[in-house]
C-alpha cells in the first residue's frame, strides 16, 4: 500500500513541475516620471459615442509625457497612471484634443501564450480629459494586442529587464 501511494504521489508530480519555456513571471516594465511614450490608438469599443474621437483612425498616435513613476516590480497589476498629451491630437489640421490634456491609465498584466514568458506587461491608456470633456478609449505601446512581438515605437524609453 505504501509503494503504490509513493508511486501515485511521484506522478502526479510530474504534472506539477513548470512548463519548459514558460514562466509566470513576466518582464518587469519601468518608466520614469517624465517620459514621453507613444501610445497607439485601438479600435473603440463603442464608436458610436458621438465624440470628435470616434474620426480617428486606429493606430493613430498619442504622446504622452507620463507623471508618475511606473515600476512594475512595485505597483500591482491594474494600478492607475496619469499623464499629460505632450503633443495636440490633430484631425485633418484641427486640434481636437489640446496638448496638456489628462492623460488616464493602467498598468495590466495580460496572460500571452505567444509570448516566451506566458505573461506580458502593458501599458494602456483608457481615457482622456480635454476642458472638463472625458474620452474613453484604449491605446497601448504596441500597434495592436495581437502582436506582442513589436516593439516600442521608436522614442520610447520603457525599460524591460
Amino acid at each position: 500500500m505504501h509503494r503504490s501511494v509513493v508511486a501515485v504521489l511521484c506522478f502526479i508530480s510530474l504534472f506539477a513541475s513548470p512548463t519548459p519555456g514558460q514562466s509566470a513571471f513576466a518582464a518587469p516594465v519601468r518608466v520614469a516620471a517624465g517620459t514621453i511614450l507613444n501610445f497607439h490608438l485601438q479600435t473603440r469599443l463603442n464608436p458610436s459615442a458621438g465624440d470628435t474621437l470616434d474620426a480617428l483612425p486606429k493606430g493613430t498616435v498619442l504622446q504622452v509625457r507620463i507623471l508618475d513613476s511606473i515600476d512594475s516590480g512595485a505597483d500591482r497589476d491594474g494600478t492607475e497612471f496619469h499623464g499629460s498629451l505632450a503633443a495636440p491630437l490633430l484631425l485633418e489640421g484641427e486640434v481636437i484634443v489640446r496638448s496638456e490634456a489628462e492623460v488616464r491609465g493602467l498598468l495590466v498584466l495580460l496572460r500571452s501564450r505567444n509570448h516566451p514568458d506566458g505573461f506580458r506587461y502593458e501599458l494602456l491608456v483608457t481615457g482622456l480629459t480635454d476642458r472638463g470633456k472625458s474620452f474613453d478609449l484604449t491605446a497601448s505601446l504596441n500597434p495592436s494586442f495581437l502582436d506582442p512581438g513589436t516593439q516600442p515605437a521608436p522614442g520610447s524609453k520603457t525599460t524591460t529587464k
